[in-house]
């Protein structure tokens, strides 16, 4: 917001084109051309043709001034700038987003080329920046689905051998299965990110009961925490009614709760807490697990990023990045608070809508 703020002031301090100053300076020069015949007069121009000569000659002096001065400040501020636009937006097209266009005025003496360039270097940073996205979606995609393809090609290789024990077949098996639902939970989660992203889901807003929902997401883990011996506490209202899309809402709930299981040790603590006031609805969910670092902080809303590698074959780092877009689609807001060895928790703001 701050660099937004200074690039409007920039704006408003930026020279355009005055054809008051054009529109002065040929009016001062056209005097200037006609001063001969103001101070000696007409009658003179008539009886002297040698007079009228030398007069012809200084009007074609300051008319050809007046043309280079015109010429001048055109190539200057026009032609000028524009060939070194055209030479950095070819560069752009042919790839290259290191591109800088460099004002060529001061800061505090900024015209509306200098804007322009401005913008075209905002441009070419956005680009770059989406060009590095793209490439690091990408690649991070073909990793993630060629790592559960190799797992179900190797082992559906392996259960070719018929002499093959019952219960490693059994094992193997179900290790296929695992990899498929990873498989498909991947392609389902980059399926609706892309959605979000793309605007294509439109909001489903109906009046529901929050509560209900955080009750409902929170028992489908119960076998999950119960296998390691977690303790679960919930501090809910008894009924919220809130409108909201209930299906959306869901997906942050079940990742918010599923990370909190994954990254809790045996024996830890999971509480899920809900408030509100007359204007909004605050849902947090922290854990006792092995907790962030500044720098897993900093990226754990960024897709395919995974903090803590030890649980690398529980997820595909998409959970919390598609849960970042719910609730930024709602307009709420999500944020995280961590120490490592203590824990983590998660709070998610939502406006109550009339």
């Amino acid at each position: 917001m701050k660099a937004e703020s200074s690039r409007k002031d920039l704006r408003v301090k930026a020279r355009h084109f005055s054809w008051r100053f054009y529109i002065g300076t040929l009016i001062a020069l056209s005097v200037l051309a006609a001063l001969p015949a103001v101070l000696y007069g007409a009658p003179v121009l008539k009886e002297s043709r040698h007079f009228l000569g030398w007069y012809l000659l200084y009007w074609a002096i300051v008319t050809g001034l007046f043309c280079g001065l015109t010429a001048y400040q055109k190539q200057r501020a026009f032609d000028r700038p524009m060939r070194k636009l055209s030479e950095a937006a070819k560069r752009v097209a042919e790839g290259d987003f290191s591109v800088y266009v460099a004002p060529s005025h001061r800061a505090d003496k900024l015209d509306y080329v200098d804007i322009m360039f401005q913008d075209f270097n905002k441009m070419v940073e956005e680009l770059g920046s989406l060009e590095t996205m793209k490439s690091d979606f990408i690649a991070s995609v073909s990793h993630e689905i060629k790592t559960p393809l190799s797992v179900i090609q190797s082992y559906s290789t392996a259960l070719q051998n018929e002499a093959l024990p019952q219960e490693i077949r059994r094992e193997y098996t179900e290790t296929i299965v695992a990899s498929s639902q990873k498989l498909a939970s991947l392609v389902t989660n980059i399926l609706k990110l892309n959605k979000i992203e793309n605007q294509v889901i439109a909001l489903n807003v109906e009046p529901y009961d929050l509560c209900r929902q955080l009750c409902d997401c929170a028992l489908s883990f119960e076998g999950a925490w119960e296998k390691k011996n977690i303790e679960f506490t919930a501090e809910l209202d008894d009924r919220l009614i809130i409108r909201a899309d209930e299906s959306l809402l869901e997906i942050v709930w079940n990742n918010l709760l599923s990370n909190a299981v994954k990254f809790s040790e045996p024996g830890g603590k999971i509480h899920l807490r809900q408030t509100s006031d007359e204007d909004a609805v605050t849902v947090s969910i922290s854990d006792t697990g092995c907790g962030m670092d500044e720098q897993t902080k900093k990226h754990v809303f960024d897709k395919f990023y995974q903090g803590d590698t030890s649980h690398y074959q529980e997820g595909n780092g998409l959970g919390l990045a598609l849960a970042w877009k719910v609730v930024e689609l709602e307009g709420g807001s999500i944020s995280v608070d961590s120490t490592p060895g203590e824990g983590t928790i998660f709070t998610v703001h939502l406006p109550l809508r009339a």
